[in-house]
């Protein structure tokens, strides 16, 4: 059977105390007897808040590796839910109540931000943008621009700070740590991101509250899913030459996809992904891993994934 066949898309596990299961984009969350929570990264690839057909090989076990790491590396600056990483594709921690919304930090007009200025908008979420830039410029000071969380199917929404607080997603006081937070994360990203020759161009960072109430950093991190990276070297040269950035994310996923008449759009259909194209994607989220990470990247067993996760979340929850 080819890699491309080898992934993990879907689970239904049952584990003791087990009180419910929700379904994200990416990510299965098993609620453990309401104190615990059980992440499990699949393999599902996800664009223009549509999630693909097929899995990616090994992607879940890449965002959960970056993600768990990350956190560990930040965790000094800002509390996180994790406690245990069960196995490659796992991640388990406290139960939380998530925020509403994605606090997205951006540092270069990229991206989402890049298409609404070439649109003319010069404010993006309540955030003004300053004239004459070009895309993919350095903004004189990372802007805040949060999104409203989407249900799986929908597409996640700009808002602004003020729309948050007047339609009371969160009250002010939590709002004014998550920017916080926000804030001090994106700059140790960045610091992290420059020791490997990167660039952490935007990224987006998700919360919530603990049982006790302590607002902690939840979901992934500084992952290629949810950050967008370009190389640090020639980097200016690039943008002075108007020429693209090279960059580390999925963003080449959604070029593919705009190229073949896909943009998420009613009425649009995924085109079809070839057992070569989900391989190279294998790839290049292998490729993306090496260099985010400092480190090889070693292959988890995949001849049965969802024996080998339940067997090691269950040998955890035993413990």
């Amino acid at each position: 059977m080819s890699v491309a066949n080898k992934t993990i898309i879907d689970t239904n596990f049952e584990f003791p105390k087990q009180k419910s299961l929700y379904k994200g984009k990416v990510r299965e969350v098993y609620n453990i007897n309401d104190e615990q929570l059980v992440m499990v990264a699949t393999d599902r690839l996800s664009a223009f808040d549509v999630v693909m057909p097929r899995g990616i090989p090994y992607k879940g076990q890449i965002l959960n590796q970056i993600a768990t790491s990350m956190m560990k590396a930040t965790e000094d600056l800002v509390p996180n839910w994790l406690t245990a990483t069960p196995d490659p594709n796992v991640a388990v921690g406290h139960l939380c109540a998530p925020f509403k919304v994605e606090m997205v930090i951006r540092g270069y007009l990229s991206g989402h931000a890049a298409r609404e200025y070439k649109a003319g908008k010069r404010e993006l979420c309540g955030v003004k943008m300053p004239n004459g830039m070009k895309e993919n410029d350095k903004f004189p000071d990372p802007i805040i621009t949060p999104a409203t969380k989407a249900e799986m199917g929908d597409h996640d929404e700009d808002i602004s700070r003020e729309a948050i607080l007047k339609r009371g997603i969160v009250s002010e006081k939590d709002y004014s740590v998550l920017e916080e937070y926000t804030r001090k994360l994106f700059q140790r990203g960045s610091e992290i991101a420059a020791m490997r020759d990167l660039i952490l161009v935007d990224t987006k960072y998700e919360f919530g509250k603990t049982k006790s109430g302590k607002i902690v950093l939840i979901d992934e991190i500084h992952t290629p899913d949810s950050s967008r990276y370009f190389y640090k070297d020639g980097y200016q040269k690039r943008q002075n030459a108007n020429e693209a950035q090279k960059q580390l994310s999925k963003e080449f996923v959604r070029q593919w996809l705009i190229e073949n008449g896909f943009q998420g759009k009613a009425g649009q259909t995924p085109p079809e992904m070839s057992d070569a194209y989900i391989e190279s994607v294998s790839e290049r989220y292998i490729e993306l891993y090496e260099k985010i990470m400092g480190q090889a990247f070693v292959k988890g067993d995949v001849a049965d994934i969802q024996n080998r996760i339940e067997m090691n979340v269950l040998k955890y929850l035993k413990s």
